[in-house]
């Protein structure tokens, strides 16, 4: 069976607190886009036993040993509750960038997992999957459900709401840096906001400029000042809205879907327009 896992993109961003296990409370808004991935898995009927998981990957690199991607993971952790699910190969061709904050393999371990119980007939509900994605990553239960959401705790706390960008083409830009979101944390100070970005969000779009804000961008903007220079021109360019996606280092700008858009980019940056 192939899927085709798509990309998400952070609608503002506030990091909250710092909880007692180590990890932050934060809310945003979860937005798919339909940048995907393509992801292969199929029973594997040979008889002679590889001392390596049978998982192969084309296109961007993957990084990692197989044995430590999460669509195996997926399959593995399955595997402890089900004991009756049969051997599988797996093939993944990545086109989403990775450490890019765009979710990429979050959306392979959660299609992987709605694979793995179609093709085994696990007759896993939506809860149950969900419950599996968070084992997996904090953004993976998202992919399960695959809507705009609300998000809190760790992100995998969800809300389904109403959100429609059909009306609006994104253009998402990544310039080839991958970022440790655990070393972003670390120079995180958590806020309350004054208005929560489900609040905003409500609103009209020509406010989210002023009002809709990124938490990650104060640090990864310190770093990385090829992130600030894509966001000034996307806004330069007439942007409705431009933001950096979770952690970065992709940054996306809202525009109307009539307006044409020159960009100039090095050749390098990965860099594409897509449908809202």
């Amino acid at each position: 069976m192939i899927v085709f896992p798509n990309c998400k993109i952070n609608l503002g961003l506030n990091i909250l607190r710092k909880r007692s296990d180590g990890y932050h409370d934060l809310e945003t808004i979860f937005y798919p886009l339909p940048l995907t991935d393509s992801l292969e898995i199929i029973e594997n009927k040979e008889t002679v036993k590889s001392p390596t998981f049978p998982f192969t990957s084309s296109g961007l690199p993957v990084a990692g040993k197989p044995s430590s991607n999460l669509c195996v993971k997926a399959y593995r952790m399955l595997k402890e509750d089900f004991p009756g699910i049969k051997s599988v190969k797996i093939h993944l061709h990545k086109v989403i960038p990775s450490g890019a904050g765009l979710g990429g393999g979050s959306a392979d371990a959660a299609f992987s997992l709605k694979i793995l119980n179609e093709i085994f007939e696990l007759h896993l509900t939506t809860e149950q999957l969900i419950n599996y994605a968070a084992e997996l990553g904090s953004d993976c239960p998202f992919f399960v459900i695959n809507k705009p959401c609300f998000a809190k705790g760790r992100g995998e706390k969800l809300e389904e709401i109403q959100l429609d960008l059909s009306a609006y083409k994104f253009i998402i830009v990544n310039p080839g840096i991958h970022i440790d979101t655990g070393r972003a944390f670390l120079n995180m100070k958590p806020a309350e906001p004054e208005k929560s970005v489900k609040e905003i969000i409500a609103g009209p779009i020509h406010k989210w400029k002023d009002e809709l804000k990124n938490d990650f961008e104060k640090i990864i903007f310190q770093q990385h000042r090829e992130v600030v220079d894509i966001k000034d021109t996307l806004y330069i360019k007439g942007a409705l809205y431009a933001s950096m996606s979770g952690s970065g280092s992709t940054v996306f700008g809202i525009f109307p879907k009539e307006k044409n858009i020159e960009l100039y980019f090095p050749a390098n940056y990965f860099v594409k327009e897509l449908p809202g």
